[in-house]
């Protein structure tokens, strides 16, 4: 396979899976803040989905109509889902013989629907959860198809890598951010609310209530997010997906890039599965998940190196 096609595949899937994490965390979020009755700030969220002017984000960080428009559809925002699905959507374009007409046809409609004025019109004037369900919906739409009609090889393998990447990436900066925000307010340890918007926000709110009976806990949080192999969003659950499909890649002709990429692999999956809520507690969380953002970057980073360079 070509660098380039490989390269738009993976960016392709990273790109939609981007858009799901931060669809999720909106629609949260904004149901967060209509049930509060203090003043709301979206600046977690803003801090990990922005990247426009800090004036602007400053002046709307309170005003949700404002924060989610700018977060759905602001071309000065290289997060929008208007920005991230244009992409998605370029990458597909050029490998457009190598996925199924079904998905290509799946993620037009997805950008066409994300440039639907009347999304705009939700969002200013009447209910921004409509908005939001309409653009979740072409997201699932999207997994669906891709599950049922592309072929299991290399085109999957790379999409899934993206996929997962990017997952892993983003469960472990929404953590950091959320254990980040009890260090300077305690009181959020004791809060039903802040927790369940958390797993909410990861889809794994209902699986959090069937496997943990005595309430909300931050080591229970934890050990979901991390360390359980039955939740798709934990890190040990991508991690080891990006493991297996890394291992279909393998080839004779470039033996010694994969070597070096499996071992980096192979060294992350280890630190993620043998640990525990303690040990990565004693080591300082904080350090623990940008150890392992790190790590994760790193290899997106060998990735580009060794089979997208020439893209």
């Amino acid at each position: 396979m070509l660098s380039r096609v490989a390269s738009s595949l993976y960016w392709l899937s990273r790109y939609v899976e981007r858009s799901d994490g931060i669809l999720r965390m909106i629609k949260i979020n904004y149901a967060s803040s209509q049930d509060t009755i203090q003043e709301f700030t979206w600046n977690p969220v803003l801090r990990l989905y922005s990247g426009g002017d800090e004036e602007d984000i400053s002046r709307i960080r309170t005003d949700s109509r404002s924060v989610i428009e700018y977060l759905l559809f602001n071309r000065n925002n290289p997060n929008s889902i208007l920005n991230i699905i244009t992409l998605a959507r370029e990458n597909a374009r050029s490998v457009q013989e190598h996925i199924a007409k079904d998905l290509w046809q799946c993620l037009n409609d997805y950008y066409h629907t994300v440039k639907d004025p009347k999304l705009l019109w939700y969002v200013q004037k009447d209910d921004p959860l409509t908005a939001l369900d309409i653009l979740v919906k072409q997201v699932m739409l999207y997994y669906g198809t891709a599950d049922s009609t592309m072929e299991r090889g290399e085109i999957r393998s790379f999409m899934s890598i993206g996929k997962y990447l990017e997952r892993s990436i983003q469960s472990i900066d929404i953590l950091d951010t959320k254990f980040n925000s009890i260090s300077s307010d305690p009181d959020l340890l004791t809060d039903t609310s802040y927790w369940k918007h958390l797993l909410l926000s990861l889809g794994g709110y209902e699986l959090y209530l069937k496997s943990y009976r005595e309430g909300f806990t931050a080591d229970n949080i934890l050990e979901l997010v991390m360390l359980n192999r039955d939740f798709p969003r934990s890190a040990i659950y991508s991690v080891n997906n990006i493991q297996r499909y890394f291992v279909r890649l393998k080839s004779d002709k470039n033996i010694q890039h994969y070597n070096n990429l499996s071992f980096n692999i192979g060294r992350l999956t280890s630190t993620v599965t043998y640990n525990s809520v303690n040990s990565m507690k004693s080591e300082g969380l904080h350090n623990y998940l940008l150890k392992i953002r790190n790590e994760l970057y790193g290899i997106a980073n060998l990735l580009d190196e060794y089979y997208f360079a020439k893209s």
